[in-house]
Parts: structure tokens; sequence; C-alpha cells
């Protein structure tokens, strides 16, 4: 099969494609035929050596796949050969799914969406994992809820704005000013121009903060949150900030997304609800890998993806 390698951590440049051996399942696993591999941010860093999650290259990158059943290893149930399906496999362990084939665990995949193609299928499970499992599972959302979400055109973003708004919840989102109508677009009931100052001027009395973005926004956004409130950070909170919401009588919930197969469920029935859109700013061709890290380098509204 070809593959996407690299052989030390770096810029995008040391993505190369080449020739690797095909994965063969084992019990419990299937082999998937890759035909599209979302890209996110934690893509980067693990290539850049920022976050050492895979040690030592090489190693081959990506989480998100989408694609058909090639062929199933022992002690597989409830999936067959040429079935559609899609997931984030073995996250935070190596997956590679910047590749033609993957072998990967049965119970960790689900049904591709009826009502979605193989790219925006790629494009969904780490961003909707995070968004879905944020809100819900660390953020325990409520209907009628006040939520802020920030850097809300982003993957994770513009995922969470919709699933919030399909959960009934009041919501208030942070943008930069040229994706503000983008993000409007998504259902969003208030929107705020990060640029133009201090965000907490703008909201209060809020429920849920689902924090994105890192510095100091886990500590401004403790300023909009009211008493029994939570904050869900996909990054670390400072011991500071985790007083001050002691302090507060408000939840700090520090997040890492994990494969969830009974979620990505629930996220493919909001896609054929028409309740949630994937948004894809480009695609690229798995040979061109490096270009897509260096596009999703630029902060694209949605996800990237590429094409097997």
């Amino acid at each position: 099969m070809r593959a996407i390698i690299q052989n030390s951590v770096g810029g995008p440049d040391v993505l190369v494609i080449a020739d690797r051996p095909d994965p063969q399942p084992k019990a419990g696993e299937v082999l998937v035929r890759v035909k599209a591999a979302g890209i996110n941010p934690v893509d980067g860093a693990v290539r850049a050596g920022y976050f050492p999650l895979l040690g030592e290259p090489p190693f081959i990158l990506g989480w998100d796949v989408s694609g058909t059943v090639e062929a199933l290893g022992p002690d597989v149930t409830g999936l067959k050969v040429g079935d559609a399906v899609f997931g984030m496999p073995r996250f935070p362990k190596q997956a590679a799914a910047y590749a033609e084939l993957a072998a990967v665990p049965a119970d960790e995949m689900a049904p591709k969406p009826a009502g979605i193609d193989h790219v925006h299928a790629g494009a969904l499970p780490l961003a909707g994992l995070t968004a879905w499992q944020g809100l819900v599972r660390h953020g325990a959302l409520k209907s009628g809820q006040r939520v802020l979400i920030h850097a809300a055109a982003g993957g994770v973003g513009h995922l969470a704005v919709q699933v919030a708004k399909a959960l009934g919840a009041y919501v208030i989102a942070t943008a930069s000013p040229e994706k503000l109508d983008f993000v409007r677009s998504l259902g969003a009931d208030e929107v705020i121009d990060y640029t133009k100052g201090d965000f907490t001027g703008s909201v209060g009395n809020v429920d849920l903060v689902l924090e994105t973005v890192g510095g100091d926004h886990a500590e401004h956004s403790l300023k909009v949150i009211k008493a029994g409130g939570v904050l869900v950070s996909l990054l670390n909170v400072s011991d500071a900030a985790k007083a001050q919401a002691k302090e507060k009588g408000i939840r700090v919930e520090r997040m890492s997304v994990v494969p969830d197969r009974a979620s990505l469920i629930e996220l493919g029935k909001l896609i054929d609800e028409k309740k949630l859109v994937v948004h894809v700013a480009k695609t690229f061709p798995l040979d061109q890998a490096g270009a897509a890290h260096s596009f999703l380098g630029t902060r694209p509204i949605g996800k990237v993806v590429l094409t097997v």
C-alpha cells in the first residue's frame, strides 16, 4: 500500500509518500480501504515534535478515517466486507490513517452516515467527538442552557455550535471578523468578534464554556460563567484558574477525546436529520499531505481532508 510516513519530526516537508506492507487485521479488527482521512491540529503538533504521542519516528500520522471494510479479523461481529464505516480509532495511539489501508478496532468504527460522502465523514470523527464529548459527557449540557464556544469557525468549534443548538442550547460564539457570517450561518444566537477586545464585556450568565484556544482564555472565561457552571477545556488549565473556579463554584473539566462508537452514531443521526453539517475547507490527494498540513496552518474555516 501507499502511505504517508515521516522519518523525523519537523515541518510539513517531512511527510513523504512511501510503499509499506499491507496491514493485516488481528482479532477484533477490520481492514479498512481508506477513502478519506481528516487532518487535525494534533496531527501537526505530533509531526513537529511538539506533542510526542507516537514516540520517535518513523510513524504514520492520522486518526480520522472513512472508508469501506476490506477484510475482517477473527472474532469480528456486526460488520461485513463492503460496509462503509468511519471513526477515530486508537487515539492517542497510532492509527496510521494517512494510508490506503488501515487495520483498526472494529468496535471503534461506526456506519458512515448515509447523508454524507467519505470526504465529509472523514472530516468528522475527531472534531465531532471532541465537540460531543465536551458538551455532553464533560459538560452535561441541558436544553435551555447558555453555552459559550470559542474559535467557533474551527474544526471543533463549527461542529460544537451545531451540536449545542441541536441539543437545545442558547449558543454564544467567538470568531475572527472574516468568519462571523459563517458562524452565524451555523445557528449561533450571538457571535462575538474576539479581535475587538475582551469578550467578557459582551457576555455573561453562561452555564458552559467550551475552551479550545489556550493562553488566558480559561481565566477570562471564568468571569462569564455563573456559579454551578462548567468550564470544559481541551488544553491544560492553570492552577490559578482552577483556584479561581473553586472560589466561584465552577467545575473545571480538562478533557481529552477518546474513541467512542456510540457518540459517532449520535453524530451520524444529527447528520442524517440535517442538524449537523461538516464544513470541508479543502481536500488534498494523499501524496500532498505536506501541502495539506501547510494549508491547515492558515487556520481555514472547518476541516482539511486527504483523499485516497
